[in-house]
C-alpha cells in the first residue's frame, strides 16, 4: 500500500513510549506507568479518557516494553465464546496482554468471563473506555484493575504534535507544508490527536506539490466546514453538562445556565430530558420559596413535548433564567429525605387510633377515629394534636429556610410547637 494511502495518524503512530505526546502525569519521570515499566511490572489496567489521546498506542507500547505478547480485541465484535478461547489458548504464551477497546460495551457476562483469568494472572487485561468505568465496568472487574485517566491534549500538546508531523512525515515534507496559524487547527482538534492529524492530512491533500503551501485559519475553516460539537448523549459528558446546568441554576447564575443549556442543545441533547431535569430543580432547589417555579417548569416540560426544536430552545431558555434568578430553598428536599430515612427505620410503628379512618361500626367499636380533633371546628382552623406515632413524638423533620414565603407558612407550625411545650 502506498504510504500516502495510510492515514497520517497511523503513519506517525509512536514506536516508543518516549514518542508519546501528552499524558506526562502517567508517562513522565517518576509517573506511575513509567515506574511500572522500569521495574518490568505490568498489572491489569483500565484506561479511561476521550477519543484520540493514545489509549491503544500506550497499551501496545507497554506490552512491548515488558516483552509480552499483545492481543487486541474490540468489544464490538468479541463475544464470550471468543474470550474463553483466547484465555484457553493463552496458557501456551508468556502471560499475554489482552487489550479490549471500548470495554464499556461488554455486558455483564462478557466482563465476568474475564474475572478468573485476570485474578489468576493468566492474562494481563488492558481495557480502554471513553465512559466513566465506575458506571460501565462491574465492581468485580474494577477491583482487579488499576484505573488511569488519560486527558485530552491541551493546546500546547496539539501544536507540538502538529510541528512533529511536519518534521517527521515524508509526504508533508514533499508538499512543503508550513503552518502559519495554529488556532483553527487546535480548535477543530478539541484535544483529539487523531482528529488533529487527520485534519492536517486532509488539508495537505488539497494542496499542489512542489510549491510552498501555508496553512492559516481561513484554510482550515474552509476545509473543515464546521466545528461539530463532540457530545455523547449516553456518556459521561451527557451527565457532566446537565450537572453544570443544574448547579448553575442552583447557584443563581443565569448566564452560566444559558451557556450550559446552549451547549447541550448544540450537541443534540433531547430537549425533553433538559426540561425534565429543570422540573426536578424547581422543586429540589427552589421549592416553597417560590412555588410558581414548579408551575412554570411543569408548563415548560409540556410545551417542549408539544413544540420540539428549534422553538423549544426559547421556552427552555426562559425557564432556565427564571429558575436561576428565583429565590432558593432546599428545605422540603431535606425534609422528605429525612422522612424517608425515618420511615425505613420505623416501618413497624402503627398509625395512632385517633388518626385512623373508621368506615365500619366494628372499626368504630375498636376505637378507630376516636378523640380525633377536626381542625376546622377550631379558631383559625387549627388545634394542637399529635399526628405522629407516640414513639416519634417531638420529631422535627422540616426546618424552614427562613425566606419570606416559608416563614409565613411556618406560623402555624411554630404555634403548634409552642403549645406542645406548655
Amino acid at each position: 500500500m502506498s504510504e500516502t494511502l495510510i492515514p497520517l495518524p497511523e503513519r506517525l503512530r509512536p514506536r516508543d513510549l518516549s514518542q508519546i505526546i501528552g499524558q506526562a502525569h502517567l508517562l513522565g519521570e517518576q509517573a506511575p506507568l513509567r515506574q511500572m515499566i522500569d521495574q518490568g511490572h505490568l498489572p491489569s489496567l483500565i484506561f479511561w479518557g476521550p477519543p484520540g489521546v493514545g489509549k491503544t498506542t500506550i497499551a501496545l507500547l507497554l506490552a512491548q516494553a515488558v516483552d509480552r505478547p499483545f492481543i487486541s480485541l474490540s468489544a464490538l465484535n468479541t463475544g464470550v465464546k471468543e474470550l474463553r478461547e483466547i484465555i484457553a489458548d493463552s496458557g501456551d504464551l508468556l502471560t499475554p496482554v489482552v487489550f479490549i477497546d471500548e470495554i464499556h460495551r461488554f455486558n455483564k457476562s462478557q466482563q465476568d468471563a474475564l474475572l478468573s483469568a485476570v485474578e489468576k494472572g493468566k492474562i494481563t487485561l488492558i481495557g480502554a473506555t471513553t465512559e466513566n468505568p465506575s458506571f460501565e465496568v462491574n465492581n468485580a472487574l474494577l477491583s482487579r484493575c488499576q484505573v488511569y485517566r488519560l486527558n485530552a491534549l491541551d493546546e500546547q500538546a496539539i501544536e507540538q504534535l502538529l510541528r512533529y508531523a511536519l518534521q517527521q512525515d515524508q509526504f508533508l515534507k514533499e508538499r512543503h507544508i508550513q503552518i502559519g496559524e495554529f488556532d483553527a487547527l487546535i480548535q477543530f482538534a478539541a484535544g483529539d490527536a487523531r482528529k488533529a492529524l487527520n485534519l492536517l492530512d486532509l488539508i495537505a491533500n488539497t494542496f499542489e506539490p512542489d510549491v510552498e503551501n501555508v496553512i492559516d485559519n481561513a484554510v482550515v475553516v474552509r476545509v473543515a466546514q464546521q466545528n461539530i460539537a463532540r457530545y455523547d448523549q449516553s456518556g459521561e459528558q451527557h451527565y457532566d453538562l446537565v450537572s453544570a446546568l443544574i448547579k448553575s441554576i442552583r447557584g443563581s447564575d443565569p448566564d452560566a445556565s444559558l451557556y450550559w443549556l446552549a451547549r447541550m442543545l448544540k450537541g443534540g441533547e433531547d430537549p425533553v430530558f433538559i426540561a425534565r431535569r429543570m422540573l426536578i430543580a424547581a422543586s429540589e432547589d427552589i421549592g416553597n420559596s417560590n412555588p410558581n417555579a414548579l408551575l412554570l417548569a411543569g408548563e415548560c416540560f409540556r410545551s417542549v413535548q408539544a413544540i420540539g426544536m428549534p422553538e423549544a430552545r426559547i421556552i427552555l431558555g426562559q425557564t432556565a433564567v427564571y429558575l436561576a434568578t428565583s429565590a432558593k430553598s432546599n428545605s422540603t428536599y431535606l425534609a422528605i429525605n429525612r422522612a424517608m430515612e425515618l420511615a425505613e427505620k420505623t416501618a413497624n410503628l402503627s398509625v395512632p387510633l385517633h388518626l385512623r379512618n373508621a368506615p365500619t361500626k366494628m372499626m368504630q367499636k375498636e376505637g378507630y377515629g376516636v378523640d380525633y380533633l377536626y381542625p376546622h371546628n377550631y379558631p383559625e382552623h387549627f388545634v394542637t394534636q399529635d399526628y405522629l406515632p407516640p414513639e416519634l413524638k417531638g420529631t422535627k423533620l422540616y426546618t424552614s429556610a427562613r425566606n419570606k414565603r416559608e416563614v409565613e407558612a411556618e406560623r402555624l407550625q411554630q404555634r403548634r410547637w409552642s403549645e406542645e411545650q406548655q
